[in-house]
């Protein structure tokens, strides 16, 4: 028996190089194949795999969960005191490396509200704590911010450091970067995971340059190498061509940034408590280079497919701008839906960038994603592999989104597009309204 590779395979190689057997290779036709006698089911390429296209055969995974059952006193466990013991034996390093030890997620808040990034983080980093035998540990920064803890808790952090300072009232790279440093130095975390927002990407390189540790920015895989107890950060390389593998063996800690909805965010358990650390760090505005005089925020159209239920985008196959805004615009309209536009749609100059969907965009996770037009480059494919439901109109049958695509119809959108409105309209009536109440009434809200 072997791992199992299904037709969503997009030949990314990034299970090639997690792989510790060798077992897997890249065929001739692109994709993943399987070496029988070499792999041994540890399931570490299912973990990395981008677009969930490997598996592990039925009878390896009943045997893991015979092999490690859990009570549900264990399942239920409320509290922070306890680590999970790996299941895997992790290395344990030595010299100055092995001083560093803990999982930490940078906690993003804007005006007492935690950023949904930092949770999905925590669900990532609990996962990589776990794996390490440690504690994953939140870093929240702000001012009057203390009522976060119990949220965070609930999200899975065994323990919370919090600087609670008017200092930190505004993000400044400046004071950030200084307290976090500072706590960097004196706690000594071995990975810290931070979101790559415009605030997190910020700070992020501020930190890493100012630590001389390696960051590898806009990952969407992460994975711990138990043999070698480094953290394995996946992101797409060469303009998105290929999927690499990024380490940093020889500096602590090691970063990354992840982008919003490309971890999936864990259900939180309500009452889970852990411990909270406050350290004293002195800061005055006196001693600072920056000052925050006023903050004005962006007047006009806000575009947030982040947190679109339905988006519909279009790309290069719409064939011009004119049919990209009838088409795009004319379904969005009628379902209630967001317009997005894939990176080609985009260049051309149908539409703003800020509606891009994709690595080089904006990564989704709505409940239907239609794709009309869009070839399904791996770029485009990465930013999307959240979504619940994909629904993908290409003439070309060969066309890479419909591998990844849950529905798949192969003919020309100006003629399919039509047909679809009417029963679609009926089927998602409720969403309609409540994207009425929220946009008004009138047109879809895209520029045009």
């Amino acid at each position: 028996m072997a791992v199992n590779v299904s037709p969503a395979c997009m030949g990314c190689q990034a299970c090639i190089t997690t792989c510790p057997y060798e077992a897997l290779f890249i065929n001739d036709n692109g994709v993943c194949e399987v070496i029988k006698d070499k792999c041994v089911e540890c399931g570490k390429c299912v973990e990395v795999c981008p677009v969930e296209a490997l598996s592990l055969p039925k009878a390896a995974v009943e045997a893991k969960t015979t092999a490690d059952p859990k009570s549900d006193s264990e399942a239920n466990h409320t509290t922070a005191t306890v680590k999970e013991t790996p299941s895997v034996k992790v290395a344990q390093l030595s010299g100055d490396l092995g001083r560093y030890q803990g999982v930490w997620v940078f906690i993003e808040q804007r005006e007492g509200r935690i950023m949904p990034v930092s949770l999905e983080l925590l669900g990532a980093g609990r996962k990589l704590a776990d794996k390490l035998g440690v504690e994953l540990s939140g870093v929240l920064l702000g001012n009057q911010v203390r009522a976060l803890v119990d949220t965070i808790y609930e999200y899975g952090a065994d323990k919370i450091y919090l600087v609670d300072h008017p200092v930190l009232n505004y993000y400044r790279a400046e004071t950030y970067m200084q307290v976090f440093v500072k706590l960097v130095n004196e706690y000594l975390p071995e990975i810290i995971l931070m979101g790559a927002t415009t605030t997190g990407r910020d700070l992020a390189g501020a930190v890493a340059t100012e630590l001389a540790t390696g960051l590898t920015a806009d990952c969407t895989a992460l994975d711990i190498d138990t043999e070698k107890r480094l953290l394995l950060a996946t992101r797409p390389a060469f303009g998105g061509n290929i999927m690499a593998t990024i380490v940093a063996k020889n500096h602590r800690p090691q970063m990354a940034t992840v982008r919003p909805k490309v971890m999936k965010m864990e259900q939180p358990v309500p009452g889970r408590r852990g411990v909270l650390i406050t350290p004293e760090i002195e800061l005055s505005e006196t001693n600072l280079l920056t000052r925050v005089l006023e903050i004005v925020k962006e007047q006009g159209e806000q575009v947030n497919l982040q947190e679109a239920e339905i988006i519909v985008a279009g790309g290069r196959g719409l064939g011009d701008r004119d049919n990209f805004h009838r088409i795009c615009g004319g379904l969005a309209e009628a379902i209630g839906a967001r317009v997005g536009a894939s990176r080609a749609a985009v260049e051309a100059g149908w539409i703003e960038q800020k509606y891009q969907v994709g690595q080089t965009g904006v990564t989704v996770a709505p409940k239907i994603y239609f794709a009309l037009g869009i070839s399904g480059a791996i770029q485009h494919l990465v930013g999307i592999r959240g979504s619940d439901i994909i629904i993908a109109i290409n003439t070309d049958p060969n066309a890479p989104i419909f591998k990844e695509c849950t529905y798949g119809i192969v003919g020309d959108v100006n003629k399919i597009v039509p047909l679809l409105i009417e029963p679609l309209q009926k089927l998602l009536a409720p969403n309609k309204a409540d994207q009425g109440k929220q946009l008004g009434e009138g047109g879809v809200r895209y520029a045009s």
